[in-house]
């Protein structure tokens, strides 16, 4: 039988580096990642055991140049990213938070001494960082977080206040960028401020979130802050307001866009496998038309993903990449992702719900999914807005 899983690819849009990144990727993902993940998975861990070898094949700070990370360019980060999530979203998340949303605003917003000391660590996975945003009673708004620092004094420590929940990586960090409102001298109303906060510090806390049914090979947690002491020079001092957070999630969102095309080319072709070798009514039921339909759709859903993340990843390039794009790619990605997973969970009827086809785990993933980083009605939203100029959020 002649048959072959895509009829169009990206290869030739890439250059050699790039091809060499992704087929390395995917050989690590599955030679390390694939044989334990559905382990970890059921017994709600994470691979801690991993980390060194994320961080020997650069998937920690990818994009940044220096400091010991690999300077991966957005193509070749997007197709690590892809490499990942067809393995498990949570792995992606670890990878993606480490490096978009811990290292990337200490290298965007921080002081030299503050690159130099973390950054290095960082990429080697010898040191852990989290990124601080979302709160019990602040997720789709983060301009009403009630997180608050109060400087004592000029030029003195900051002493912060408030609680963060659903920080994946929180209960591993050895820091955590925390964004939290905060009284500048001379001015009259607070300003949202990034700040290091290092594992250690007193009353910092960092519990983990129980009971997940998503996500479960990754860590999350809390991070509760009782009069912590923060000195100044743990200020990330190049951004204020919501722009500083916001530019961290623009950097997360683009890889989770690349990321969630993974997760849906992994469950298609499971369920092409499936359905080529599954024999009812004396046939393959790949030869029924309403199966070969399915199929069609998840195949090509993919390829048009997969074309929207390598453009999105050339305007990256240029720098000419904005929030709205990276908005309408988070979006349709991980939405056609979602529907993928439902589509093969269906597809292999009972079996489908089983740990060994891995269907359902990369499902309840995708739930997950389609909430952080901005959920699916939010960057609606934002679209909408720019489409039209009026803005639906209020």
């Amino acid at each position: 039988m002649d048959a072959t899983p895509y009829v169009l690819s990206i290869d030739h849009l890439l250059s050699e580096e790039e091809r060499l990144t992704w087929r390395a990727s995917r050989e690590f993902c599955e030679r390390r990642i694939a044989p334990v993940i559905e382990r970890h998975y059921e017994a709600a861990t994470f691979p801690r055991e991993l980390i060194p070898e994320f961080a020997e094949m650069g998937f920690l700070g990818s994009s940044i140049e220096g400091y010991g990370c690999a300077g991966m360019g957005p193509v070749a980060y997007g197709l690590t990213m892809i490499e990942l999530e067809r393995q498990d979203s949570g792995i992606r998340s670890f990878c993606s938070v480490q490096s978009a949303l811990a290292m990337w605003p200490i290298f965007a917003y921080g002081t030299d001494e503050q690159k130099e000391r973390w950054l290095p660590p960082m990429a080697r996975g010898e040191k852990i960082g989290c990124f601080g945003l979302t709160e019990p009673n602040s997720g789709s708004d983060p301009g009403s977080m009630r997180t608050h620092a109060v400087q004592d004094g000029p030029g003195g420590d900051y002493i912060l206040n408030g609680q963060k929940f659903w920080i994946t990586n929180s209960p591993l960090a050895d820091v955590c960028v925390v964004w939290a409102k905060t009284l500048d001298h001379g001015s009259e109303a607070p300003v949202i401020r990034g700040f290091l906060v290092e594992r250690g510090m007193k009353g910092l806390q960092t519990p983990e979130t129980k009971g997940k049914l998503s996500l479960r090979a990754s860590v999350t947690g809390e991070i509760v802050l009782d009069d912590v002491r923060v000195p100044a020079a743990n200020l990330l001092p190049k951004v204020r307001g919501l722009k500083g957070p916001l530019g961290c999630l623009t950097q997360a969102r683009y890889g989770i866009g690349w990321g969630a095309v993974g997760a849906a080319m992994g469950v298609y072709e499971r369920a092409r496998s499936y359905t080529m070798e599954r024999v009812q009514f004396g046939r393959p039921i790949a030869g029924f038309q309403l199966t070969q339909q399915k199929l069609v759709e998840l195949h090509n859903e993919i390829v048009k993903g997969l074309l929207l993340a390598h453009h999105c990843g050339r305007l990256k390039e240029t720098g000419s990449l904005n929030p709205i794009q990276v908005s309408m790619l988070k979006r349709d990605n991980v939405r056609m992702a979602l529907t993928a997973a439902r589509t093969a969970r269906a597809m292999l009827g009972g079996n489908g719900i089983m740990g060994e086809y891995q269907i359902m785990r990369p499902l309840c993933n995708l739930e997950t999914v389609f909430t952080y980083e901005g959920t699916h009605e939010i960057h609606t939203l934002a679209i909408g807005r720019a489409l039209t100029g009026l803005s639906a959020f209020s």
